[in-house]
């Protein structure tokens, strides 16, 4: 492991194309051994804000500094090959003509038998022994993604940046092998930076998820606090699927069509969208009431119920609005029946009517 000093410190990144800011002042902190996704729609500034810490784009502002040492600012800009950066790509750009050993010796700096020593290291690393005679054409997917990790680690970088390395990799073979490259990365102690748009990949991952939206970083956390939490409805729409049911603030109340939600934080006479996750909905087809505050109880009618193996996909009509609910009961209630509906008040969200949307 390394010492714990080298932090890797975005302050106010920004890159402006054309006159648009396609990164307005980005900042985050990564750790030795921690891993950091760039989570966000595809154009958002992801793979700009990575560039950026590689060295292969110039910001237009803005500061990155690795352990307290300036990579670039206002006045410099380290080239990327003094950087002590390591890169992974989704393409990973083997030397076709070249066999694994000096795929992976090609980033070392020549130092005799210490080089056939390193990639030695690496290569038994990422569970490759024996195959430093072989060509990329003869390797899996799997096997060509470990070699470009290989000559990424060998090295020995600071900060490790991934551009969505796995995705090219078959559903099955992927979370193997982003898990054991990032296990290796770890405890190698390198600050990693992924850039992702599933949602579901960084959740797995990520000891902390940076959502941009953009150009901007719109909220940072732990996987658990950007779900729990979410800043707007646009940011709960990217964890998951989610029922928005139009609300009104009265009295300090959220008055809806399925029923009354805490609304005391929110301005009397406001309009607003309270947002609902359909996992957290519950449906009985029995009358009755929840007996706890913790729920918001609500009769609906079912529209539609698909049985969808381990769940079932309900759709309800609660007045002129519908929700729809995944629950586990077998079998989903009949359509045309009338139901209970309820759900926790600690799993629902409310916002502004004007909250932004996704770009």
């Amino acid at each position: 492991m390394r010492a714990c000093d080298q932090t890797l410190e975005i302050t106010n990144l920004t890159r402006r194309i054309a006159g648009n800011a396609v990164v307005d002042g980005v900042s985050l902190s990564v750790s030795p051994g921690k891993v950091t996704c760039l989570l966000g729609p595809s154009g958002c500034g992801k793979s700009t804000t990575l560039r950026m810490i590689a060295g292969a784009e110039v910001p237009d502002g803005g500061v990155i500094s690795l352990g307290g040492k300036p990579l670039a600012n206002g006045s410099m800009c380290l080239p990327p090959e003094k950087r002590g950066v390591g890169l992974l790509f989704q393409d990973f750009a083997l030397f076709p003509h070249l066999d694994v050993y000096n795929n992976v010796a090609f980033g070392l700096r020549r130092r005799g038998g210490q080089t056939a020593k390193r990639v030695e290291e690496v290569l038994e690393r990422v569970d490759l022994q024996g195959y430093a005679t072989r060509f990329p054409h003869e390797l899996s997917g799997g096997e060509q993604q470990r070699v470009a990790l290989a000559r990424a680690l060998a090295p020995r970088p600071q900060v490790m940046l991934l551009d969505e390395p796995f995705s090219g990799l078959d559903n099955r073979l992927r979370d193997a092998v982003r898990d054991k490259t990032l296990a290796i990365l770890r405890e190698e102690g390198a600050a990693v930076v992924m850039v992702t748009h599933e949602p579901y990949e960084a959740m797995q991952v990520a000891d902390e998820i940076a959502l941009m939206r953009s150009g901007r970083i719109v909220q940072i956390g732990t996987p658990l606090e950007l779900y729990n939490a979410p800043v707007d409805k646009a940011a709960a729409a990217f964890f998951s699927d989610i029922n928005v049911l139009p609300g009104l603030v009265r009295e300090g109340r959220v008055e809806t069509e399925f029923g009354h939600f805490d609304g005391r934080r929110l301005a009397d006479g406001s309009e607003v969208d309270v947002v609902i996750r359909p996992h957290h909905l519950s449906v009985s087809e029995a009358d009755g009431e929840s007996g706890s505050a913790r729920f918001v109880p609500g009769r609906a009618v079912v529209k539609e119920a698909r049985f969808l193996g381990n769940e079932s996909l309900v759709i309800l009509a609660v007045g002129q609005s519908f929700l729809r609910a995944r629950i586990r009961d077998v079998p989903p209630p009949k359509p045309g029946s009338s139901v209970t509906v309820s759900l926790p008040s600690d799993r629902c969200f409310v916002f502004p009517r004007l909250s932004p949307v996704a770009a």
